[in-house]
């Protein structure tokens, strides 16, 4: 009988830490959260519901889980919040649509959300959003829509992104972004809609050839040539 008390207190041991790993993850993604919550001003009370108390953040409005209790999306869009983006974001590993247009956003976007590694949607247009497009951003592979249009963005266009082979809506136009537009990868799809307003973006795609890089080589011409046994 002594032989058998270790090995029913480990299997009981192990049944409580299964049932609290949820638990735990969901926690820690709260926290994630609630730090994000106290960068923000919040004038119409959006995130009134984000309280760090409960054990669970998919009890929030605006926030959606998974049947592990794992937040897989974020519905901020038009939302009045004004602030700034926090790098605890990257730790919402099941985020699959992180919605925040619409709002007055401000500062950098944060190179963490390159670990948002399930990540299917990134919106943060139409906000203030300053400084560089993080190269991390080219590890998110699952990405379908890109979307960080009217804000103030500047420097290079990260050259990863091309490798984003799912890639199918990108919009960075209207912002202050420079050089050359990678036009290989996913990006050979996209056209100069894509980065409109820029005014120091060059490159084939928008039709601007680059400082100290040769005139692009005409067009081919439309329909069959003619030649001279088409003339008799």
């Amino acid at each position: 009988m002594e032989k058998r008390v270790p090995v029913l207190f480990l299997c009981l041991a192990w049944m409580m830490l299964v049932v609290a790993s949820p638990m735990v993850s969901a926690n820690a993604e709260g926290e994630a959260l609630n730090n994000f919550k106290l960068k923000l001003q919040d004038p119409k009370n959006t995130l009134e519901s984000w309280d760090p108390a409960l054990d669970s953040p998919c009890t929030w409005f605006h926030v959606t889980c998974n049947k592990e209790n794992s937040v897989t999306r974020v519905d901020l869009g038009n939302a009045g919040l004004a602030g700034e983006l926090v790098p605890e974001l990257g730790q919402l590993k099941n985020l699959t649509y992180l919605e925040l247009y619409g709002n007055k956003l401000t500062g950098k976007i944060p190179s963490a959300l390159g670990n948002l590694m399930n990540l299917q949607s990134l919106d943060l247009y139409t906000n203030n959003i300053n400084g560089w497009i993080p190269d991390t951003l080219g590890e998110l592979k699952q990405l379908q829509f890109l979307r960080l249009n009217n804000n103030s963005l500047s420097g290079l266009i990260p050259t990863s992104l091309t490798g984003i082979s799912g890639l199918k809506v990108l919009d960075l136009s209207n912002n202050f972004l420079s050089g050359r537009v990678p036009y290989d990868g996913s990006f050979s799809q996209f056209t100069p809609i894509s980065f409109n307003n820029n005014s120091n973006l060059c490159g084939p795609i928008i039709g601007k050839p680059c400082p100290g890089s040769p005139p692009f080589s005409p067009p081919p011409p439309f329909g069959p040539t003619s030649s001279p046994g088409n003339l008799l």
